[in-house]
């Protein structure tokens, strides 16, 4: 026989009475709040191309590198995740590590866009963006960091361009797009996709993050924003709950033509490990990459799971490659108290030792 459940009222009324002081207070702090900023590091515009701009960051003291990192993003989503505030950051920590740090904001795509390919954003604005680095520099090659979709087009560039690229970080990237375990690739297998983009033309920014919020629907859409209450009497953390939020919603729309490919290739061809992929008339064939590779990967990361990076490792042809593992999810290799500890020195001592 089941046990009654038995409420204590007093106890009841006091946690009623606290939850509406909380939200009195939050409601004040609020109103009183202005929109939270990020990308707070300073930067100067060293290159601009149609919507996309090429940043130069700008630290405390005169970087020590001798080669400079080109940070490559997702078109999902903005690259300012790498660079949210100033405790956490990225790129700030990586300049305060001495790296030279260089960054592609790709921009916001419209009707303009929509027949931008694969192609155009690799070997044209991308290729671009090296060759500037390149440049500034007098180097023949630079570093590269590319981060989840971009660690990808960071892969299929350096197979392209080896004679561009000295070494290669990925994060929380995905090779093998069709691990078991990968929801996100169950669904954009089953996609009609020639139907969808013929249909949207771009694909929009909020149809984007509403596939991305379901795949996580009750932690995303629920109780990330009931626990909200227990911080709303915390003007710092209400804040920076607020810039996370501003960050997620603050999205591009995907070209339509590159989205079309990019599904195709890659989540329902799975080319990078199946073979036959072929961006601007050249094959891609990740074994001829020899160059040294560090890849970063999360273990609790449900957009690009453990196994999907992984991959990685067992179809480069280098024999100088490195994994790290980081125990946190897709965002917080980015931003939790952890990754700037671990994440940027780990980056600059594998870079140190091949500079």
């Amino acid at each position: 026989m089941d046990t009654p459940l038995h409420l204590d009222p007093i106890r009841l009324m006091q946690e009623i009475g606290s939850f509406q002081r909380k939200l009195a207070t939050g409601m004040n702090q609020l109103r009183g709040m202005r929109e939270p900023g990020y990308a707070n590091t300073p930067r100067e515009l060293v290159y601009s191309e149609d919507k996309l701009k090429l940043w130069h960051m700008q630290g405390d003291r005169a970087p020590t590198a001798k080669t400079p990192t080109l940070i490559v993003y997702a078109l999902v989503n903005t690259v300012w995740m790498t660079d949210l505030q100033p405790d956490r950051s990225l790129v700030r920590n990586l300049l305060a590590q001495g790296e030279d740090v260089y960054l592609i904001d790709w921009g916001y795509p419209d009707g303009a866009d929509r027949w931008l390919t694969l192609d155009d954003y690799l070997n044209g604005y991308l290729d671009r963006c090296v060759d500037t680095v390149r440049e500034r520099h007098g180097l023949d090659a630079i570093n590269l960091l590319g981060i989840c979709q971009g660690g990808v087009f960071s892969l299929c560039y350096s197979a392209m361009h080896p004679e561009k690229v000295k070494n290669l970080i990925t994060m929380v990237t995905p090779v093998d797009l069709q691990t078991p375990d990968n929801m996100l690739s169950h669904w954009c297998r089953e996609l009609d996709v020639d139907l969808f983009v013929d249909t949207l033309g771009n694909v929009p920014a909020g149809l984007m993050n509403w596939v991305y919020l379901t795949l996580k629907p009750l932690r995303l859409n629920q109780q990330k924003y009931l626990g909200v209450v227990d911080i709303l009497d915390n003007p710092v953390e209400l804040e920076n709950f607020l810039r996370m939020e501003r960050w997620i919603f603050d999205s591009p729309d995907q070209a339509g033509e590159a989205f079309r490919q990019f599904i195709k290739d890659f989540y329902q061809g799975n080319k990078l490990v199946k073979g036959g992929l072929v961006i601007g008339g050249r094959k891609i064939d990740l074994r001829e990459l020899e160059l040294p590779i560090l890849n970063i990967y999360a273990e609790q990361d449900h957009l690009v799971p453990p196994d999907a990076s992984r991959a990685l490792g067992r179809r480069v042809g280098s024999t100088d490659y490195t994994e790290l593992a980081f125990k946190g999810g897709h965002i917080g290799i980015y931003v939790s108290g952890r990754a700037q500890r671990d994440v940027p020195p780990a980056i600059h001592q594998w870079l140190r030792a091949r500079d």
